[in-house]
């Protein structure tokens, strides 16, 4: 029940964010919305106000937002093919950038409301239990002062410093309660990465308003540019493709939930950077494949035929669900659901 709840909320969240930002774009554009809904199939629930019908639909998982024309050559007032290149380009691209600002948001919300942020200063928040900084001495609330004789002014030093020297002693001199105190402690290698590991964490600090956001907005693009230079990786063959299905990603969501509400914070903001990331890619079907037949349209000063672009979206469309039901099966093969 709690994996149904959270693929939901986590879904509706995301369809309803990304159709929220053509809707927005194209009344700001003067392009007559005749439908915004969330979710598929029969109506639950409608209301109407100007030109335009707001439903939610009985199928939770996806949306749309119908503006007028957006699939025919309609160029009566108010159509989408009768407004400017730019401003279409604007409204299609809206979408995967508002998923881009609810990744912001919701690390905002988990730095802010939740997780907090670290503090500036070289201060221990955590030590966990059997850790080597445990069994040397190093305790939570410690303020490292130096490190080997040389002074620390923020927790990013003291962190380098650490998995800088992996299985080398450390001389650590830390301020405890007006006390300075020496402790020697020797960094783990963590295998995966070869850093030196000492089991602490920073002190954090929540309800620190302009810092959680500025950090909020720069991990999204932090985010957004590993998972470009993944995109690079796999397309050049130096890491091999790995793609979760629908399957996949409930799997994943059902999992993530049972951790705990500051992971599937973390991980509803992965989604939504991914959605908004693949939707720009140049591929029919897809945000991105509309934008690249308006640079077309530049280049040829005048737009494709809107049946035979339909067309190509059409099949852009059947490749699309065709690579999803593959993925799904490699998904249930995985999880040895057959």
């Amino acid at each position: 029940m709690v994996t149904l709840v959270s693929t939901i909320i986590i879904f509706g969240a995301l369809v309803f964010f990304h159709e929220l930002g053509h809707l927005i774009a194209a009344k700001k554009a003067g392009i007559t919305v005749l439908e915004f809904a969330l979710g598929f199939g029969p109506k639950i629930a409608t209301f109407q106000k100007n030109d335009t019908t707001y439903s939610l639909r009985a199928v939770p998982l996806g949306g749309f937002c119908q503006m007028l024309g957006e699939t025919t050559e309609d160029t009566s007032v108010g159509s989408f093919h009768q407004k400017p290149l730019l401003s279409r380009t604007i409204v299609v691209g809206a979408g995967s950038l508002m998923n881009f600002v609810l990744a912001a948001l919701l690390f905002f919300v988990l730095y802010f409301f939740v997780q907090g942020i670290p503090l500036q200063g070289p201060v221990i928040g955590e030590v966990l239990p059997g850790s080597t900084a445990k069994e040397a001495g190093l305790n939570s609330g410690d303020v490292v002062v130096s490190i080997d004789e040389k002074k620390k002014d923020s927790w990013e030093q003291v962190v380098n410093k650490i998995h800088a020297n992996p299985d080398t002693a450390l001389g650590f001199i830390v301020e405890r309660e007006g006390n300075y105190k020496e402790i020697g402690v020797t960094p783990q290698e963590d295998p995966n990465t070869g850093r030196g590991m000492i089991g602490v964490s920073p002190k954090m600090e929540r309800f620190a308003l302009w810092n959680s956001l500025t950090k909020g907005v720069e991990d999204t693009v932090l985010i957004t540019g590993l998972i470009v230079g993944s995109l690079y990786m796999i397309i050049t063959r130096q890491a091999p493709p790995e793609v979760a299905g629908p399957v996949g990603i409930v799997h994943a969501i059902g999992e993530v939930a049972s951790t705990g509400i500051e992971n599937l914070l973390f991980f509803t903001a992965l989604l939504s950077i991914n959605l908004g990331f693949i939707n720009l890619l140049p591929l029919p079907a897809l945000d991105g494949g509309r934008i690249a037949f308006f640079f077309l349209e530049m280049v040829r000063g005048k737009p494709l035929n809107p049946e035979r672009e339909n067309l190509i979206h059409v099949i852009g469309f059947a490749l699309l669900m065709l690579l999803v039901l593959t993925v799904t099966y490699q998904d249930l093969a995985r999880l040895d659901v057959f």
